[in-house]
Order: structure tokens, then sequence, then C-alpha cells
């Protein structure tokens, strides 16, 4: 059987994925996009009621319109645009199949993956961020109680619920498993809470302020047993009795497969991949970046919103490569 050979083959099946894709297809691109879950996967993992802070149109991709109910679109309005410009475009995408490597042979790039190969001349790595958590690295936090993804809050009722982190998944875990009667600890390292959306900090604070959820400011969690957890605060080691973790301490791209597939990384704790900011092309030839990837551990650098033209360059940086063989 012969094997099918791309122009480009994309890893990973988000928004800037599927991007990388309409734009291949716009130009007359061959092209595969090869997801290992399900299509937007890192989106279909959001917590249920999670609301964007971007507004619909900063989230489109490829020129399609992003219609929402609200100011701010829902996580199940993103999935229904995404899955609906996939369908609508006919995007060639291979859904839970995972990329283990890849390896040059000659111009082209083989593409071993968990079900087969694939050969292509470019590559472009949209890997998201949302796979792999920051752990606690803490005692205990291998018990099946502690969460690193927090979904549903209905789950949390008449439980006595620990949340780690400052930012918005931890403001949004904390409100919404409070407003569905769980008993909500906040343990929070910083001496205030962080970056949280606009309409959503000050219902947080007054919840604090008024008791309703408790909040450890300065302190981290040192040990989590079956039914307690230890905590360091300015004023001591406390104990409380516990029935769930949830830790919402920020997540990280998948380093350990660039670095497998050759993308050289920063030495420091930022860990940037090296790519051309004018073209994404990374230090292997015809392997570009795209998304929020390319940030490293600075994983609030890019967004949708701002990483859309990622396709866009990457593409004409393609075209322009043929157009230049051809001369």
């Amino acid at each position: 059987m012969l094997e099918t050979t791309y122009d480009v083959l994309i890893i990973g099946a988000g928004p800037i994925g599927l991007a990388a894709g309409l734009e291949a297809q716009r130009e007359g691109l061959s092209y595969l996009i090869v997801e290992k879950g399900c299509l937007v996967n890192s989106l279909y993992n959001y917590p249920l009621n999670m609301t964007f802070f971007s507004t619909s149109e900063r989230l489109e991709i490829g020129g399609i319109p992003f219609t929402s109910l609200n100011a701010k679109p829902t996580r199940a309005e993103a999935l229904e645009y995404y899955r609906r410009v996939a369908d609508s475009a006919k995007l060639n995408i291979n859904l839970f199949e995972e990329v283990q490597h890849l390896q040059l042979e000659g111009e082209m790039y083989r593409i071993s993956t968990s079900k087969g190969s694939h050969l292509a001349r470019h590559v472009v790595v949209a890997l998201g961020f949302y796979g792999i958590p920051n752990l606690l690295n803490v005692p205990g936090e291998d018990l099946p109680k502690v969460r690193h993804y927090y979904f549903d809050p209905h789950y949390y009722f008449r439980q006595k619920v620990v949340v780690v982190g400052a930012n918005n998944s931890a403001a949004d875990a904390a409100l919404e498993t409070w407003r569905k009667g769980a008993d909500v600890t906040m343990v929070i390292r910083q001496p205030e809470l962080g970056s949280i959306k606009y309409w959503v900090k000050p219902d947080l604070e007054n919840r604090i302020k008024e008791g309703e959820i408790k909040a450890y400011f300065n302190s981290s969690i040192t040990e989590i047993r079956e039914r307690e957890v230890d905590i360091e605060t300015p004023e001591g080691k406390i104990t409380l009795e516990n029935d769930f973790v949830l830790a919402m301490t920020g997540y990280q791209p998948d380093f350990s497969f660039l670095e497998k597939i050759g993308i050289k990384l920063s030495e420091d704790e930022k860990r940037h991949p090296q790519y051309n900011p004018e073209t994404m092309e990374t230090n292997l030839p015809q392997v570009y970046l795209a998304g929020v990837v390319c940030g490293g551990m600075d994983t609030r650098v890019w967004f949708i919103e701002n990483s859309r033209d990622h396709a866009v360059k990457i593409i004409d940086h393609i075209k322009q490569e043929q157009q230049a063989e051809k001369v």
C-alpha cells in the first residue's frame, strides 16, 4: 500500500492547529491534522461552565464568524463553533492518534504515531499546554482525592474542598463548588489573589471577606492524607479535615516531546523553544511552532486571539519556499 505524502502535517487539533489546516487548504497544500485526543481536546477538558475572557470574534479562525448569545462565549459555544468549522471546511483530521516521534528522511519527515506513520515535507507543532499539570510535589498528591482538573461543581456537594491556586481556574473552582454546597478553603502562595477575570474577582473577594470561603495567603500544602491536609501558614502549620483537593496550579506544554523530536529549549526556568518569530520555523528545518507552545513556561503570553496569525506566517513561508524551489 502506497504511503500518502503531505505538504504539511499538523500536530494538534486545537484552534491554532485547525487554523493552520484552514490556511493550508486555502493555499492548495496537501495536509493532515493529527490529534492525540478529541477535537479541540484542551477546550473539551475546560470546566463545564467556563466562560472565556475573550469575545467571540477574537476566537474566530480562518475568517469564519463565531456568533455567541453572550458577550463572552462559553465552553459549550466554543466546542460547537470549532466542530462546525472542522465539519464545514471538511478538514482532514485524524483524531485519537498520538504522535510519538518524527525523523528526517532525506527532504521528508516520517511522523510515527500510535496508529502508524505519515510522510510530510513540513511539520507544524501546535500543541497546547493543558495536558500536563504543574504538580504540588508533596506527599499524598497521588491520592485519588487530588484533582488537577476541575469539571463540574455538583460533584463536590457537602464535601470539604481545598482549592490550591490564586488565578482564574482556582477562583472559578472555589466559587462554583461553594455555590453548590461545598465547604471551601483556598490555599494561596502569594499574599493576594492573582490574575482573575474582572467580573469574577470582586465576587471572590467578597466571599472571602464574609468568611463564606476561607483563604490562607502566603501558605502552601505540605502533605495530603485520605481525610486531612497539612497547610504551612505564616502562623504555623494547621491540619484541616478534607475530602478533595483541587490543585489549580496551572499547566505546561509537553517539553519532553519537544526535546525528543529535537527542538531546542532555553536552559532557564522559562524553557522557551527556539524558533524564528517571523516565520515560526524552529531549529529543525521545515518544522514550525504555533500557538501557546511558543511561550514555554510563559503560558500567559500566547492565547487563541494573538496566535491565530501563526498559521498565516507558517503557510506563507512554506508557499514562498515552494515558489523559490520552482525558480
